[in-house]
């Protein structure tokens, strides 16, 4: 598996994203409000493999840690394309001073029990105080 983490700068809203992003299961992203050129707000990063788009990660600094999302385009899925998405969403919260990579699994979800199944075998932890799966960032600073 030979794949390229781009980041797209500045972020905007395409046919791909519409396609990989706007095209998830319903339930699983709120709406998305864009049309195609729109900006988009947070950092964006596109995942390929021979100039074919297999996914996309997005991650907002935040107080110190960084919400977080990921998302594969169903076609890549199973081939670990995640879990690499995930580590390269951490280096770029570590080379940022970040503590934790945070995300919720919206509760109308239609895999939520599998899909946090899938991101606590990939290091994160439930919040004790919400919602939220964290995962703390290996080479963050100690308080």
């Amino acid at each position: 598996m030979s794949l390229v983490w781009t980041r797209e700068n500045p972020p905007h809203w395409d046919e791909t994203k519409a396609t990989v992003v706007g095209g998830a299961d319903e339930g699983i992203f709120p709406p998305f409000p864009y049309k195609p050129g729109d900006p988009l707000p947070g950092e964006w990063w596109r995942v390929e493999e021979e100039g074919k788009i297999l996914g996309y990660g997005w991650m907002e600094a935040t107080w110190g840690d960084a919400e977080m999302l990921l998302v594969i385009d169903p076609a890549a899925r199973g081939r670990g394309v995640g879990a690499w998405v995930l580590d390269r969403l951490e280096e770029e919260a570590a080379s940022r001073g970040l503590n934790y990579l945070h995300n919720v699994v919206q509760k109308t979800h239609p895999r939520r029990e599998e899909v946090t199944r899938w991101f606590e075998s990939n290091r994160f932890e439930k919040s004790p105080d919400d919602e939220r799966l964290m995962r703390r960032i290996r080479s963050a600073r100690k308080p």
